[in-house]
């Protein structure tokens, strides 16, 4: 059997991103905000409903140059500590603490109730994270960061194309960023973008992404590189026609497993958030050994192999990196580093065959009835 991977690049016809690249060769513009970036760019604000929208080489340069437009000076910005790296490293590369708050049992993101709590005279911003395309308590968040005139930069790396009560995920928060990485909902290859509404918080994202250039012959600023080139922009343009398509197909391989593991005692599924309409991102499982018979890293090996590749997403918790060692205490986030240690992701793309949905959920099951031997 060939290898099962937790996630798969989303591609369009080979043919029709040949069609789409043609005109690059007659142009010979290859990056440098061409053509194909101004195209996608335009039809991403329009498909995200959002104001504005700054496209980049990739999603951590998005969110790292995103923090730094908003000229935070030093300080604590309030995180969770259940995320991937880039999360922690943007804020840590700008010179900033992250406070780390506990998360949610139900729906892994941060819990607003225990933020209020880390906020100091030092606090600038706080910084959730949209996991799993599980959407923040935005309301609470909201009032908080009004009531300290805090900012609040969303990591929305897994919620492209969601929307929360009828608004685009992109408009909550002063600054949202998504990524599209290859093994998104939605991929340019690799790449992301800000969604903000302030323009002259776009200017300064533009010129930290382009070298701090203004103009032809001023430079008044120290910049990074990290604009899109116009290969990963065309990539967007075609995959954008297919993304309902995508999100529609990946909701029926989340469906399959739901009707296949629910009621299986051990195992609690991923919460459906009302009001919120999903992109089916992920599908993590939460698997308590002493109910289910087994833990969560039997169940991976076991699966492995079977040339089935889930992947324990997210561990570790970025406040035991090794890099931080003696920084942070693990122990100010219990429920986070439960929940990581038991966490789960199972194989979701949209051209995974249901059948093998149900030959992963049902291993899952005979080693739930000790039938495997582990």
């Amino acid at each position: 059997m060939d290898k099962i991977l937790v996630t798969r690049a989303s591609m369009p016809p080979m043919e029709e991103y040949i069609e789409e690249i043609k005109d690059i060769w007659d142009s010979h513009w290859l990056t440098n905000m061409g053509c194909k970036h101004e195209e996608l760019t335009s039809q991403l604000k329009e498909y995200l409903k959002v104001d504005y929208i700054s496209l980049f080489s990739n999603g951590h340069m998005a969110l790292e140059l995103g923090l730094q437009a908003l000229n935070l000076s030093g300080g604590e910005v309030i995180t969770t500590p259940f995320t991937f790296a880039s999360t922690t490293h943007a804020i840590v590369r700008n010179k900033l603490k992250p406070v780390f708050c506990d998360i949610r049992e139900d729906d892994y993101t941060l819990d607003a109730n225990k933020i209020e709590e880390l906020v100091t005279d030092r606090t600038v911003a706080i910084l959730p994270v949209h996991v799993y395309g599980n959407i923040c308590q935005v309301e609470e968040i909201d009032r908080i960061a009004k009531k300290y005139g805090l900012k609040v930069v969303y990591d929305a790396a897994h919620a492209f194309g969601e929307t929360y009560k009828g608004r685009g995920v992109g408009t909550l928060g002063d600054v949202s960023m998504f990524s599209f990485h290859a093994t998104k909902v939605y991929n340019t290859i690799e790449g992301g973008g800000i969604c903000y509404s302030d323009e002259d918080y776009g200017k300064k994202l533009f010129r930290l992404k382009n070298f701090g250039i203004r103009d032809e012959e001023s430079v008044d600023g120290v910049g990074a590189n990290a604009k899109m080139n116009e290969f990963s922009a065309a990539m967007g343009i075609c995959n954008l026609r297919h993304v309902n398509e995508e999100i529609d197909h990946r909701k029926k391989v989340v469906e399959r497993y739901r009707h296949n593991l629910s009621g299986v005692e051990g195992i609690r599924l991923n919460v459906i958030q009302s009001e919120v309409v999903s992109n089916y991102a992920y599908f993590p499982v939460f698997i308590d050994e002493q109910k289910f018979g087994a833990t969560r890293n039997e169940v991976s090996e076991y699966l492995k192999r079977r040339n089935i590749f889930p992947r324990k997403y997210f561990y570790p918790l970025t406040n035991t990196f090794e890099c931080y060692n003696g920084k942070f205490d693990v122990n100010t986030t219990p429920v986070a580093l439960r929940v990581s240690k038991r966490i789960l992701t199972l194989p979701l793309y949209a051209d995974l065959d249901l059948n093998m949905v149900d030959q992963i959920c049902d291993i899952i099951t005979h080693i739930r009835k000790g039938e495997h031997n582990l």
